[in-house]
């Protein structure tokens, strides 16, 4: 189970829950592989519902790896992520929020 207070969001892919974490190294993997200039721009794109998929896919990458997970992108192209586009857009939007804020 996912602990909020360390910033943690649990996923469920192909059946099996994983817990994402967006550590600081998971977060500058996801800056260099999106090319923003900032996180904040970023975080201004998921509160503006201005994000792409690849936008939430990389999210979810960078919090899969922070969590522990040494899988790469390709391996969630044919993966079913429960709660489908909506419930991953969710995580990483959660991800994002957990990151920067102090849960409550």
């Amino acid at each position: 189970m996912a602990n909020p207070w360390s910033g943690e969001v649990s996923i469920c892919i192909d059946g099996k829950a994983h817990n994402c974490k967006l550590t600081l190294g998971a977060l500058a993997e996801l800056e260099s592989a999106l090319g923003e200039g900032s996180l904040v721009a970023l975080a201004r794109r998921f509160e503006n519902g201005d994000f792409s998929g690849a936008d939430v896919l990389a999210v979810i990458v960078a919090g899969l790896r922070g969590g522990g997970w040494t899988g790469q992108t390709a391996d969630l192209l044919t993966c079913e992520i429960e709660n489908g586009p909506v419930g991953a857009a969710k995580v990483a939007a959660l991800l994002l929020t957990r990151a920067f804020t102090a849960p409550g």
